[in-house]
């Protein structure tokens, strides 16, 4: 049986197009089951309808600081839909500590640098500031502090010396696009375990070595 995901989002839907791509495939572990939107105007909803995939809105501007208002809107939503398994994709809404709680260990999002560095915002920014020399993109596990959860995949690319952060972020966005499908089926495949705060893949290796700025 296929695993039911819901994909979260706010905006453009980007991660959420290559995960709806990915789970089109018959040997899929998941399926995209809905769609929900905290924005009426988020391009994403168009992109996923265009897909087939079911929408849902919950303007998230009537509940103001009302986090457990909203979630439970939410939960609503994801228990209509029979989700098991929840991905945000640019998700502009903070979680309650409670909500966060019951979906713990089931709800998956991505940040584009390798944390537990340049966590929050602007971190390409961040990475450039710092003059690091590789950057990437993270799947983890959601956790009440933001971007700190058990690490399921990273994907990493060397940082120009002329990059901007406009730049880099387009570099990133394509490792994002390769992990996150691949994040969510080890998961829906059962083969992702949390030992304390940290996340171990069954059958898994460590991929090449990458090395920036790379030698002549």
């Amino acid at each position: 049986m296929k695993r039911r995901v819901a994909i979260l989002i706010s905006g453009r839907g980007s991660n959420m197009v290559a995960l709806i791509d990915a789970a089109k495939a018959a040997d899929f572990p998941a399926e995209i089951v809905a769609v929900i939107s905290n924005r009426a105007n988020a391009g994403g909803l168009e992109k996923a309808r265009a897909s087939g995939i079911p929408t849902e809105v919950i303007e998230s501007k009537p509940f103001g600081r009302d986090r457990a208002g909203f979630e439970a809107v939410l939960q609503d939503k994801l228990d209509a839909h029979k989700v098991e398994l929840i991905c945000l994709g640019g998700f502009m809404r903070l979680f309650t500590a409670e909500f966060v709680q019951r979906w713990y260990g089931k709800m998956l999002n991505i940040h584009p640098s390798l944390l537990p560095s340049f966590p929050g915002l602007d971190p390409h920014g961040q990475a450039l500031k710092t003059g690091v020399k590789i950057s990437g993109a993270t799947v983890h596990f959601v956790i009440p502090e933001t971007d700190a959860g058990p690490i399921v995949m990273q994907g990493a690319v060397g940082v120009a010396d002329d990059d901007t952060a406009e730049t880099l972020s387009q570099r990133i966005l394509g490792v994002e696009h390769r992990i996150y499908p691949e994040a969510l089926r080890l998961l829906a495949e059962g083969k992702v375990r949390l030992d304390g705060d940290i996340c171990k893949v069954t059958d898994s290796t460590a991929s090449g070595t990458l090395i920036s700025p790379a030698a002549k």
